[in-house]
């Protein structure tokens, strides 16, 4: 599998970045592309644009409905409809039980049964998904509303005919859910919007250490840190982590890619 950072600020869009989007990648058996983005926040679906046609986007993930993770699926949903030629009605977005109302409270029909409209599918709790050959996985997490981090099982692209696990934390605060989803991951994407010693909310966002501790406690092999605020050192996120977690750790950046 192949993830790419479509944007990656946390809370909102940075000057550097749009907010939380993550373009899934794999190849099936025949060679075949399968594409997931997890996440739309705001700013996020014209970067994805130059990384990908939305007619080739074959299924929308979100974690949860705040607008730095859910508001450019407005522009998805406008796209979808109005494009020439684009024939998207059945596009899967999966994602939280208000999915369809929040849609359309953003002023954009979620009818599924409406010619042009995304088809929207809420998650269940531990019941899988599948996009070619990936299977994705929800798991209930801890923030203000209802989220999720998602743990998908795919092709290894380093190693054929291996699988690999990937790991997304969504929004979350340390939690039995995200135990669940980090659980030897080949690769963790992992937030951690808040600082030690500075952020004292619980239940909200994790800190570098506690990304570091999960990771540590999940024998997670390599860790991506993303959601930081454009006001967060990434430097200083880095080291929080680095005191709890000894394998390879990575700053999220727009257009980076890592392959696993």
């Amino acid at each position: 599998m192949r993830l790419t950072i479509v944007g990656c600020s946390g809370s909102l869009a940075g000057p550097a970045s749009s907010a939380s989007s993550y373009l899934l990648q794999t190849r099936d058996k025949v060679g075949r592309l399968w594409s997931l983005v997890l996440d739309l926040g705001s700013g996020a679906f014209g970067p994805l644009q130059t990384l990908i046609q939305p007619e080739a986007v074959d299924a929308v993930a979100l974690s949860h409905l705040h607008p730095d993770h859910c508001a450019d699926l407005t522009g998805l949903a406008v796209y979808a409809k109005y494009r020439p030629g684009a024939v998207m009605d059945t596009l899967p977005v999966y994602g939280p039980a208000d999915t369809a109302r929040q849609l359309k409270a953003m002023q954009y029909s979620a009818d599924p049964n409406s010619e042009g409209d995304l088809r929207v599918v809420p998650f269940q709790e531990g019941e899988p998904f599948q996009v070619g050959p990936m299977v994705a996985t929800p798991y209930r997490v801890l923030h203000p509303v209802e989220a999720w981090g998602l743990r998908v099982v795919g092709p290894n692209s380093v190693r054929p005919g291996r699988t690999s696990v990937f790991a997304f934390s969504g929004d979350t605060d340390e939690c039995p859910g995200l135990t669940k989803v980090a659980a030897g991951a080949d690769l963790l994407l992992i937030e951690a919007a808040f600082q030690e010693g500075r952020d004292a909310f619980r239940g909200v966002h994790l800190t570098g250490l506690r990304a570091g501790r999960v990771a540590s406690q999940a024998q997670a092999k390599r860790v991506v840190l993303t959601h930081l605020p454009p006001w967060n050192d990434p430097a200083d996120t880095l080291q929080e982590t680095e005191m709890a977690y000894a394998g390879p750790v990575h700053v999220a950046r727009p257009r980076a890619s890592y392959v696993f």
